[in-house]
């Protein structure tokens, strides 16, 4: 069956539809393809012929504006396919559809851990000493403590000024690891495209926010590989395991080169490991939580930590055992995981370990 619709959002579809927005229609249906250009605009055809878009609209014309605007191109053979800025078009994409109402806090974030002078303002505030820079007065607050002191009578001194405390912020090395076992496409349910529109906003943010950072792509099924990023439009599940420690261990190596101070691993995976390499040889068990296989991964995981590679998780599925296996893996990094629906990457759940909280994100 060449059209295979439950693979895809219907909520979405009816969204992009609504408005009429083609292109991301589009986007949206060439990641849901594996990248094949020439089956997403079979897939808009088909959408025509069943009435979702209206008959009188001109597919081949906006078929003609992709390669007029070298969104795609086509091969010595004369096959379509995307090109640079098709690539760029579909990550920017991404990123506005996920990250768009999240604030500084998510991902991407590079903190150090102590508070002081740098380049990042935050909320907080604390006294006003000698040498501070005065461009960081909190105003409002300043005064406020000038009337409580005085009750009302509005005289200023040091003891009232308070200034906004700030945080460095420093280059880091980062690797996003791509879950692409059976389970992100089992039962109909597809997360391999949600967990690839995921893979392509971060870079997006990474590459375009901070450019002096490190980032590299690994994918794991029954082992993890480093891939080029231009790939990940082109990720397709197989049927593989998940060795989830596999791929901390590689990000972790890739990580230990990297002179960047801050290091971290973005996981984006549906849960639950279910493979592990032994003595070069692969130990597999599908069937559930194996505690032989968890326990190793939650050790690589605490690995990590010690080494100070924060893990922060992406999980693309809702199933109780799965979320509780990655709250067990974050907590014991001490990183963050961002709970997510399929059908509903623009809000998060996000549990952060480093600050102690959780709280919801749209």
């Amino acid at each position: 069956m060449r059209h295979q619709y439950l693979y895809l959002d219907p909520e979405l579809i009816r969204q992009l539809l609504a408005g009429l927005d083609l292109l991301r229609l589009f986007n949206q249906l060439v990641l849901a393809s594996g990248g094949d250009v020439e089956e997403a605009m079979d897939w808009m055809r088909y959408l025509q012929r069943q009435g979702y878009l209206p008959e009188e609209l001109d597919l081949d014309q906006f078929f003609a504006s992709l390669e007029e605007q070298d969104l795609v191109g086509r091969d010595g053979e004369g096959a379509l396919q995307l090109t640079s800025g098709g690539e760029r078009r579909i990550r920017r994409s991404a990123f506005e559809e996920i990250f768009s109402g999240l604030d500084r806090a998510g991902p991407g974030y590079h903190p150090v851990h102590d508070a002081g002078e740098g380049i990042e303002r935050l909320p907080e505030t604390r006294p006003y000493a000698f040498g501070d820079d005065l461009n960081l007065i909190d105003s409002p607050r300043s005064l406020e403590n000038a009337l409580r002191r005085t009750k009302g009578d509005l005289t200023l001194a040091e003891e009232d000024i308070e200034i906004f405390e700030t945080e460095h912020l420093t280059a880091c090395a980062t690797v996003v690891a791509i879950d692409i076992s059976h389970s992100m496409i089992l039962y109909g349910e597809d997360r391999i495209t949600p967990a690839k529109t995921v893979a392509l906003a971060l870079t997006e943010l990474i590459t375009t926010r901070y450019p002096k950072d490190h980032l590299a792509v690994i994918l794991f099924g029954d082992r993890a590989q480093e891939v080029a990023l231009g790939e990940i439009p082109y990720i397709q599940a197989g049927p593989y395991h998940t060795n989830t420690r596999d791929a901390l261990q590689l990000a972790r190596s890739l990580l230990a080169r990297r002179k960047q101070p801050n290091k971290q691993i973005f996981l984006i995976t549906d849960g639950k490991p279910s493979a592990i390499t032994e003595n070069g040889r692969i130990y597999k068990n599908p069937f559930g939580l194996d505690m032989r296989i968890v326990n190793l991964t939650l050790e690589e995981a605490d690995l990590c930590r010690r080494q100070k590679v924060v893990v922060t998780t992406f999980m693309l599925a809702t199933d109780p055992m799965l979320t509780q296996f990655v709250e067990k893996l974050t907590q014991i990094n001490r990183g963050r995981a961002y709970f997510a629906s399929p059908y509903n990457l623009g809000e998060f759940i996000l549990a952060d370990y480093i600050r102690n909280r959780r709280r919801r994100i749209r």
